[in-house]
């Protein structure tokens, strides 16, 4: 049997009855503050086309919140070079969806290479 998920107590069924004022009560007080102000207009935009329930929703909004509304919703967000699809799970409430679509990669270093060093000259070319 699945554990059920709970946010600060309350089931997810729960939390998409409530009003985006009492879901702001629950929320840690940066994504209150954020909420309090307002949306942006992108941000009402992309409010709007999840609930169009639209197929596909591409966002650049990295810093919008997480809400109840789109919770299972597959929404791409830009990384800055490419479009991360996310599929919104409850755990990702009160997140900011740029937390999610990384924009710096792990390097990986590996040999140097021809002319990174002076032993490197006396390497064969082959």
């Amino acid at each position: 049997m699945a554990k059920e998920f709970l946010y600060r107590g309350k089931t997810i069924q729960d939390i998409q009855k409530m009003d985006l004022d009492e879901f702001a009560k629950l929320v840690p007080s940066r994504e209150r503050r954020k909420m309090k102000r307002g949306f942006t207009e992108m941000e009402k935009k992309l409010l709007e086309s999840v609930r169009k329930d639209e197929k596909e929703i591409k966002t650049q909004c990295r810093d919008m919140i997480v809400l109840p509304q789109m919770v299972g919703k597959t929404i791409k967000v830009h990384s800055g070079k490419e479009w991360v699809m996310l599929i919104i799970a409850p755990e990702m409430l009160a997140h900011r969806l740029g937390e999610f679509a990384l924009t710096r990669r792990q390097v990986r270093h590996s040999a140097p290479g021809i002319g990174a060093t002076r032993s490197s000259a006396s390497l064969s070319v082959r």
